[in-house]
């Protein structure tokens, strides 16, 4: 979708140079592991003089608390992810996860609908992805893909967008009074800051396949995207399913922002897993290795 807020007075210039930025994000993360983990809970006061890798671990290891409470008690937790394009949903998604297990923590991105799907109840495809017993589940794009590119771009009748808009609180309101913890987060971004990453993403070879036609298309519809954005969250947040909307103008900020919130989200306990001792390994007991020649092994390139 085009961006949402008001632009701010800056030159767009594509930026070069972010590739091995990840990379070197996380080889930070790692050296700082054993320093930052353990401090406790997010800050809930506004914070200024912090260094971004330094919290990004801490809450990461705060994620890591919050993934063994759930599966420990058995939660079910589902968080949705929506908001602009280029707006920075797929980042936040990625930090939460790095860290995670996942077998408990997955991620839901479901592609356009088959003619199969097409036939079913709207949010039957999307209930088969809900989360089982001690399970989270995140969608990267979730059923409110009705409420935004089908309506604008006229994948869906007036009909099918008026009902979804109608049955879409009754169903949500099902999933949390079945015990289903559900958070939804939409990503907001200014339109002249959306243009500069979509700009960057032209030239950046890496992430040239994250601008899609669509996206480029969305563009054009700026002013249907927003009236169909206020429409959904007029009629979608409410009291037990709000929206909390995420200011995204900053990448880094709005990570670490998404996930205190997140965290802040589900009262859990500390379940960090205790110190283990490695018993001694078994004896060979006359057991011998196949010969390599025998086996095929990987040719090594670098050394």
């Amino acid at each position: 979708m085009a961006g949402d807020k008001k632009p701010k007075k800056q030159a767009i210039a594509p930026q070069g140079g972010e590739i091995g930025l990840y990379a070197a994000e996380v080889e930070s993360a790692e050296a700082r592991w054993h320093i930052v983990t353990g401090q406790g809970a997010p800050p809930r006061k506004r914070q200024r003089n912090y260094r971004y890798v330094d919290e990004l671990v801490r809450l990461q290891f705060e994620l890591i608390k919050l993934q063994e409470w759930v599966r420990k008690e058995g939660l079910r937790v589902v968080v949705i992810f929506e908001g602009r394009d280029a707006a920075g949903k797929g980042g936040v998604i990625k930090r939460i996860t790095e860290s995670l297990n996942p077998r408990i923590c997955r991620i839901v991105a479901l592609g356009t609908p088959n003619e199969r799907e097409k036939g079913q109840w709207y949010f039957q495809r999307y209930v088969a992805q809900l989360p089982a017993r001690g399970e989270i589940v995140l969608f990267d794009r979730s059923w409110y893909n009705r409420a935004g590119v089908e309506h604008v771009m006229g994948f869906c009748t007036d009909d099918e967008y008026k009902e979804f808009l109608r049955a879409c609180p009754l169903f949500e309101d099902m999933l949390v009074r079945s015990g289903i913890k559900l958070v939804k987060y939409w990503f907001s971004v200014n339109d002249e800051e959306q243009e500069r990453r979509f700009i960057e993403r032209m030239h950046n070879p890496i992430k040239r396949w994250k601008l899609s036609a669509m996206d480029v298309e969305s563009r054009e519809r700026w002013v249907e995207y927003s009236k169909a954005k206020d429409r959904m969250l007029e009629h979608t947040d409410r009291k037990h399913t709000p929206w909390y909307i995420v200011d995204a103008d900053d990448k880094k900020s709005a990570r670490l922002n998404c996930i205190a919130h997140l965290l802040g989200q589900i009262d859990y306990e500390d379940l960090r897993p205790l110190d283990i001792d490695l018993p001694p390994r078994q004896p060979d007991s006359g057991y011998k290795r196949p010969k390599k020649s025998s086996q095929n092994w990987v040719p090594k390139i670098y050394d």
